[in-house]
């Protein structure tokens, strides 16, 4: 079952249930008032007759002296509602009853009048009720008593109560086809919201399954700016990074397949043609299967690198010292080759640096320095502030680039000037100055030199 319809169906239930709830309390309530008016009305017909006796008999101009009289005159005077009716008893039986006009006639219930006649006799006023094969009904038995003769009666006021409860059902009908109206009409209403709210999701479903192993651009479209939109966003987020991830594992799959094939061919070919029986043969053959096996190597190093650099976590900057940073990585370059070395600037500030990654990437440029120079030829090194950007830099006098190649030398594979090397020095490089959200220049001439400058922004600050 989808998030739509247990949606819509725990809304329409809970509704249900506080309509039906509703409902009830209304009917309850309804009946309690309904006898709450029934025993108004029959304590009202009581105290009416007793007033009535207290009264003058309008024939006579004297007091009621007579049973009978007082009861037809009490009759005569009665009023009745659809569901009342009434009747007088003399001598243990039914003497006088209601108006021909009045429809309910209590005095036909054989068994109401057979419960009631006993009652007659007493001397206080009776109500009950009673459940009869006509119906139910409550009633007031008034008896009537004068000492001075000994005659005696009673006064039968009844209430159809099957007929009051009758007048509530078109109400609670109407009540229940409205309550069943009103739940269809939340169901359309809340399959509507729900609909709206969760598009988003089915949205991000769709993408989702629209991704293939070969289209991973796909992603989720973002309209307004609340929860769903936000997680949108993450999903969207999270598409990006895996995009991110896969190209990078295709970029290093084709990295290795493009870069292993040469020395793998290479170190084949030798085996292949070298004799075993020669000792020299196999002495060459060996120094050159174990340079080809050193560059795969350095080859796979630089790899990896390129593949961590697609990952969170790969520069870790702390504050350093960029002057001693400066001076540190030079001493460490001098090392590489017999190059007259030189300290072209020094930037006295710190900055927030990964200083592990930050001398890796120098120490490239320098490689790469001493690899196209001539032995004894300068090579500079310097570090200095221009506005908010920290600029490291390695200048030398060797083969330089050529200009057509100077946009493509910082791409994997892509190998500058004598074309030895991994061709992934100056990837690795741009890679750092990337990871601390710089760039790398190149500035080069073929004859003449290369300088190598890696930008990064930095909020420097200045040491008293």
């Amino acid at each position: 079952m989808s998030i739509r319809t247990r949606v819509i169906s725990a809304v329409v239930l809970l509704t249900g249930l506080a309509l039906a709830l509703s409902g009830v309390l209304v009917y309850l309530q309804s009946q309690a008032s309904l006898q709450s008016r029934v025993s108004a009305d029959l304590a009202r017909v009581a105290d009416e007759i007793e007033l009535l006796a207290a009264e003058l008999d309008p024939a006579t101009g004297e007091p009621f002296a007579d049973p009978e009289v007082l009861l037809r005159a009490a009759m005569e005077r009665e009023v009745h509602l659809p569901s009342e009716g009434s009747f007088a008893v003399l001598a243990g039986r039914v003497r006088f009853i209601s108006q021909p006009a009045v429809r309910f006639r209590p005095e036909k219930n054989p068994e109401l009048v057979e419960a009631v006649l006993p009652l007659t006799t007493g001397d206080v006023v009776v109500f009950g009720e009673a459940e009869t094969a006509l119906g139910g009904v409550r009633y007031v038995v008034v008896p009537v008593r004068f000492p001075e003769t000994g005659a005696t009666g009673a006064m039968v006021h009844v209430v159809d109560m099957d007929a009051e409860r009758a007048l509530l059902r078109p109400t609670f009908t109407t009540y229940a086809l409205v309550a069943a109206g009103s739940l269809v009409l939340v169901a359309m209403l809340i399959a509507l919201l729900v609909g709206r709210l969760l598009r988003p999701i089915r949205s991000m479903r769709e993408t989702v399954e629209r991704i293939t192993e070969t289209d991973i651009s796909q992603r989720v479209p973002i309209d307004g700016t609340d929860d769903l939109s936000a997680l949108a966003a993450t999903v969207n987020g999270m598409l990006d990074r895996l995009e991110t991830a896969v190209t990078g594992q295709r970029e290093l799959l084709d990295d290795v397949g493009h870069e292993l094939r040469t020395p793998l061919t290479i170190v084949r070919g030798h085996l292949e043609l070298m004799d075993a029986a020669d000792p020299e043969d196999v002495a060459s053959s060996r120094a050159l299967v174990i340079d080809e096996l050193d560059r795969m190597r350095r080859l796979v190093d630089d790899l990896l690198t390129l593949a961590k650099s697609e990952q969170r976590g790969f520069v870790v900057p702390t504050t350093i010292d960029v002057a001693r940073l400066t001076d540190e990585t030079l001493a460490k370059a001098t090392t590489l080759g017999a190059r007259h070395w030189v300290l072209e600037g020094l930037a006295d500030v710190e900055a927030s640096l990964d200083a592990q990654r930050v001398s890796q990437a120098w120490l490239q440029l320098a490689a790469n320095a001493v690899r196209y120079s001539a032995e004894g030829s300068r090579i500079g090194m310097g570090s200095g502030v221009d506005g908010g950007d920290l600029r490291l830099w390695v200048c030398d006098e060797g083969v330089g680039i050529a200009a057509e190649e100077q946009g493509r030398v910082l791409e994997r594979a892509e190998r500058g000037r004598s074309g030895t090397g991994t061709g992934l020095g100056l990837a690795i490089v741009s890679s750092i100055a990337k990871a601390h959200g710089g760039r790398v220049l190149v500035d080069s001439a073929e004859g003449v030199g290369t300088r190598v400058t890696i930008v990064v922004p930095v909020k420097e600050e200045e040491r008293p």
